[in-house]
């Protein structure tokens, strides 16, 4: 039986949501909703956006935190709260800071209105890992936890040729443990 690599479970890159990094966060949606509707039915729903500069090189990724955060911008001083909480802030500080600022006090539609409106070059993830298209899964599996992670782009040389997700080595993960216990 054949070892499995990256390239056996990608999501192979026409089969992702692309959009400009230029785009809207709107352009971004509808992009991702229309690669929903070409994604096979068996795999996990895309939950990423990936994004290109002029030349059409993959430069960024938009999950859908991304999109959560777009809602509120004026909280980018509390971006990376796991290093808060690892300098000693307690949860309610941050909590009595997110209260002080009254982040989300308007209506949602308010907020939906003007992230809609956003770049996604401003709140997406530069992406500066990738994997080679041949490498074990064992190796992506390492590189997922390393990196901790929900995808990482595949490349064949220098080209990104797809995206392999958490979701996908997981649920191939899963199908080997049920298939050694038969």
């Amino acid at each position: 039986m054949k070892t499995k690599t990256v390239r056996d479970i990608m999501i192979p890159l026409e089969m992702c949501a692309v959009v400009s990094q230029e785009a809207t966060l709107l352009d971004a949606i509808v992009a991702i909703e229309e690669a929903q509707a070409r994604r096979d039915r068996k795999r996990q729903p895309l939950r990423a956006v990936l994004a290109v500069d002029a030349a059409g090189n993959i430069v960024g990724k938009l999950g859908q935190l991304a999109f959560l955060k777009a809602l509120e911008p004026r909280r980018d001083f509390m971006k990376d709260t796991s290093r808060l909480a690892s300098a000693g802030v307690t949860e309610q500080f941050m909590s009595s800071v997110m209260d002080h600022y009254r982040f989300f006090q308007n209506n949602l539609s308010d907020y939906c209105r003007r992230a809609s409106r956003q770049r996604v070059k401003d709140f997406m993830h530069p992406v500066s890992e990738n994997i080679d298209e041949n490498a074990t899964l064992g190796e992506a599996i390492s590189k997922i936890i390393q990196w901790e992670c929900l995808s990482i782009p595949v490349t064949s040389g220098n080209k990104v040729i797809g995206l392999l997700r958490l979701s996908d080595l997981c649920q191939e993960v899963a199908e080997n443990m049920k298939n050694l216990s038969e």
